[in-house]
């Protein structure tokens, strides 16, 4: 698992730079609220929301993101309001929590925006039962936030906008269906149903630090599509919890709560959740629990018996979140993984024909952001497959098969990776035997996504071992076997589907 998370593909980098422009981001945030004069609690909470607006503002265009960062205190100032009024009205407060959670969620079916407000929302009133806001406080509050999001930008859209030159890959799963056949609006149901079992649990573990547990229940079902993605999900976030506790104690208690070594730990934990959260949700957790024993340690509350809570609420969470899951409205993998698998593979051939016709000379073809596309998939396919390759699935031949699409698409990444690595050198000749192998790979890819599935029986055979010597090609020869491969697991009579819950 964490040999994973050094050796996983980063193209562009894009992992390194957005872990370095968080640090950057946040950092300038939290400074500029103390050159404000503001508090500590005022520049916590500016230095969240900066967080929050670089780590879920995904839209796919500069000006999108733009927009929806602007739109942020719009849905998060009422939110902050409301809960410091409700602040000692336990059973109000306990209401509107759990109405935002829902609204939240169901917020999603708008797409990345959608998705980014619901966020800040919930993080509005969550922020103020971590840090006990009363409305006193909301000034300086709305101060700080304005000022941390206006300084986060600064670096996003100004000092270092990686995404004017290569966008970020945005692939959102694909809203369909009416009413209670939406995805979100099952969602939606069962996270307010999993919030109401954290809650009162989490008022059973404790009258103070209750709001752990939904948070955790919240949190597990981010970008989760299925009951299989949200078991798994929240059984690395107790795992990554648990592993994080330990090494946040080791870690924060010797430094007595003192300023800059524990803002240099924050930094860090900062820069592990933006570089591990797209391959790793177990890692992030860990770098999120340390980060948050450094954050109680400059606010002075920090203690062993904290962090042990934390964890204990958490497995709280996660109970509500996989209970609701399997018995409200619960959502199949089969549908979902196949969905991700047909957009993998219709990229796989984007990014062929991009490179192909790269190589032909075309100035305008670049085959590099489809390929980050591909990764950003590939990403979704393994969120989708973690409960059949989990190591504790009792399902073994559905585990194989699903190991062996996960090994075959690799190999398509791999070797698409490797034809756009020549594609881009400027030397590279073009064979004419190029066009008619990327012609043999689209035909392969609509077999593979056929709606019938025995139309997947239509795939080339496997072709002989190349001997090709021109780079280009026998990457492109590598690319067929593989595809030709996929047919047998993918392959699935109605009775026995490849992923099925």
């Amino acid at each position: 698992m964490l040999k994973r998370m050094f050796v996983s593909p980063d193209p562009g980098r894009l992992r390194l730079r957005s872990g370095l422009r968080a640090v950057l981001g946040i950092g300038l945030a939290v400074t500029v609220c103390g050159l404000a004069g503001h508090s500590l609690v005022a520049a916590i909470t500016g230095g969240l929301a900066a967080l929050l607006a670089l780590f879920t503002v995904l839209d796919p265009t500069v000006r999108g993101q733009a927009v929806t960062t602007a739109l942020l205190p719009v849905a998060g100032f009422p939110v902050l309001a409301l809960a410091a009024v409700l602040h000692d009205r336990p059973a109000a407060r306990s209401a509107v929590f759990l109405a935002v959670v829902g609204l939240g969620v169901y917020a999603r079916r708008w797409g990345p925006r959608g998705h980014a407000l619901g966020v800040f929302a919930f993080m509005a009133f969550f922020t103020t039962q971590f840090l006990h806001t009363v409305p006193a406080q909301l000034p300086e509050l709305y101060s700080a936030v304005a000022l941390s999001l206006l300084a986060s930008s600064t670096v996003r859209f100004g000092l270092w906008c990686y995404e004017r030159r290569r966008p970020v890959p945005v692939v959102p799963a694909p809203a369909s269906g009416r009413g209670l056949a939406r995805v979100t609006t099952r969602q939606a149901i069962q996270a307010t149903a999993g919030g109401a079992v954290a809650l009162a649990a989490g008022l059973i573990l404790s009258d103070q630090r209750w709001y752990w547990a939904v948070g955790a229940t919240w949190w597990v079902f981010v970008n989760t599509a299925s009951r299989g993605e949200t078991l798994v999900r929240g059984f690395r976030r107790v795992l990554g919890t648990l592993i994080g506790v330990p090494v946040g104690l080791t870690l924060v208690v010797p430094l007595h709560g003192a300023a800059v070594p524990s803002a240099v730990l924050v930094a860090l934990g900062v820069f592990g959740i933006f570089y591990t959260a797209a391959v790793s949700y177990t890692w992030m957790m860990f770098s999120v629990t340390v980060m948050a024993g450094a954050l109680y340690g400059l606010l002075g509350v920090l203690d062993p018996a904290l962090l042990l809570l934390r964890l204990t609420e958490t497995a709280a969470g996660a109970l509500g979140a996989a209970l609701a899951v399997l018995l409200v409205l619960p959502v199949t993998t089969h549908a979902t993984t196949d969905a991700w698998i047909q957009r993998a593979l219709r990229c796989v051939h984007a990014c062929t024909a991009e490179a192909t016709a790269r190589l032909a000379g075309s100035s305008n073809a670049d085959p590099a952001p489809r390929i980050a596309e591909l990764e950003a998939l590939l990403g979704r396919v393994r969120m989708s497959l973690a409960p059949l390759v989990h190591p504790l699935s009792p399902l073994r031949a559905r585990r194989a098969r699903a190991d062996q699409v996960l090994a075959l698409l690799d190999a398509c990444a791999k070797e698409v990776r490797g034809l756009a690595s020549v594609a881009a050198d400027p030397e590279a000749s073009h064979d004419a035997r190029l066009a008619t192998a990327c012609r043999r790979v689209e035909a392969s890819v609509e077999a593979l996504t056929a709606p019938d599935p025995e139309r997947r029986a239509d795939v080339p055979g496997i072709p002989p071992q190349s001997a090709a010597t021109e780079p280009a090609l026998a990457h492109l020869h590598g690319l067929e076997r593989a595809l030709a491969e996929l047919a047998a697991p993918l392959r699935s009579a109605p009775r026995a589907p490849l992923i099925g819950a």
